[in-house]
């Protein structure tokens, strides 16, 4: 068996918000939270009593399904992962039954990557020629992704369909701000709850490969000052990737829409992804978002009134099917 990890005397630090995020104490909470949720039953392990002291597996039972000693796995759920290998990480994500961006997460958190040093106030850059084939996706809305859930670079579609981005300062250019702070966004999306559980569960992720980062330690502590549901949400350390699924928006011009979307991460670029939306060929949806990229520019200026002060909507634009 691999040497254990060194022990150390002190319980982890709790996880920052201003200037960087513990990653032992990221390590000790996620390894937790994970094992409360897990019921013996889950695992084929025999309930013995009825009065259990903690939620979900002891630490024991985890540890021998894993099959390491119960020291070493609480040495790793104290945050003491140095010297952990892949190997013993493979077999307690397996007996989490982590999914795979858990498991990913978990990697990050133990072992984690030398990153090189780079500027802390680096603004993130999208390269010219995808800024021209978001241009060219004509009626499909479209936008690039990147750290933090900043959107950094959309189309004319994306501000027509989730209003006028252009308009808002750079920081606020960012999806966990939008969701958690502006009340249009509630009214936008009609699971908002899931919605803003992705959001939290794409910054955990975030943070897992980019702990040092004071942007998303700040970003996190804000959020966490300004919103109680930010704060539930950030507590149960749930991560997850950008993938693909269906969104449901009921839209102030057109109204609901049932679009899906895709994110595909850029080869050259890990932390950006280019997410699109699309409808269903000859559904309403589909014509909805044929009348918005009909109505051009008209869309998007109503869609900065409706982000603006007071959240109301001007008159929408002749609809062109009265012409």
């Amino acid at each position: 068996m691999d040497a254990p990890p060194d022990p150390a005397q002190e319980p982890p630090r709790q996880a920052g918000v201003g200037g960087a995020l513990d990653r032992r104490a990221e390590l000790s909470e996620f390894l937790r939270t994970r094992r409360a949720r897990l019921k013996p039953e889950d695992v084929g392990l025999p309930q013995f009593g009825r009065h259990r002291r903690v939620p979900g597996l002891r630490r024991e039972e985890l540890a021998q399904l894993a099959g390491v000693s119960v020291a070493y796995y609480t040495r790793l759920e104290q945050g003491n992962g140095q010297n952990v290998s892949a190997e013993v990480l493979d077999a307690i994500a397996g007996a989490l039954r982590l999914s795979q961006a858990e498991h990913a997460h978990l990697m990050h958190l133990a072992k984690p990557k030398q990153h090189k040093k780079k500027p802390v106030g680096r603004t993130q850059q999208v390269r010219g020629p995808l800024r021209q084939l978001l241009d060219t996706l004509d009626g499909v809305p479209a936008y690039i992704a990147g750290r933090r859930s900043d959107v950094l670079a959309w189309n004319r579609m994306a501000a027509a369909v989730f209003g006028d981005w252009a308009g808002l300062p750079a920081q606020e250019r960012n999806w966990a701000r939008m969701v958690f702070l502006k009340p249009e966004y509630r009214e936008l999306f009609v699971e908002w709850d899931q919605k803003a559980a992705d959001i939290v569960a794409y910054l955990r992720m975030d943070a897992g490969c980019h702990p040092d980062d004071p942007q998303l330690a700040a970003l996190v502590g804000e959020l966490s000052l300004k919103s109680e549901e930010f704060r539930r949400l950030w507590a149960t350390h749930d991560v997850k990737e950008k993938g693909h699924g269906v969104k449901r928006l009921r839209h102030p011009l057109v109204g609901d829409l049932t679009l899906s979307f895709e994110s595909f991460r850029l080869a050259d670029d890990p932390n950006q992804n280019l997410i699109t939306y699309h409808a269903e060929p000859g559904s309403a949806s589909a014509e909805a978002l044929r009348l918005l990229a009909s109505w051009g520019a008209d869309a998007t200026r109503s869609g900065a009134t409706r982000s603006g002060a007071g959240g109301s909507l001007g008159a929408p634009p002749p609809d062109p099917r009265s012409a």
